[in-house]
């Protein structure tokens, strides 16, 4: 399976496009956001539209939430971002958070 095979393969029916742009590993800007379920100064944690995004770092903070346009903008020093797959965590009973709560 090609790259190109993969990618259509994950996405949504209706061909969602999502933007992550990461400016010097301290800006990160989103499009697609459905919400934001939980942030702290080390993690945040955001329901995209193709699936659940983690974004992990030191001082972190919101600078911009906009659900009417879909766009949140995160601050500090970023060091990890992580996709899971929100049909996958249905699943599992939850996922990330059944895991830490059980």
């Amino acid at each position: 399976m090609t790259i190109d095979e993969r990618k259509n393969n994950n996405l949504p029916n209706n061909n969602t496009i999502q933007n992550l742009i990461l400016e010097n590993r301290e800006k990160l800007s989103i499009s697609g956001v459905l919400d934001v379920l939980s942030f702290d100064d080390q993690i945040v944690i955001l329901e995209t539209e193709l699936g659940l995004l983690t974004v992990k770092g030191e001082n972190l903070r919101i600078n911009k939430l906009s659900l009417d346009t879909a766009e949140v903008i995160v601050d500090g020093e970023i060091y990890n971002l992580g996709y899971s797959d929100k049909e996958l965590e249905k699943k599992n009973g939850g996922g990330f958070f059944n895991k830490i709560f059980k």
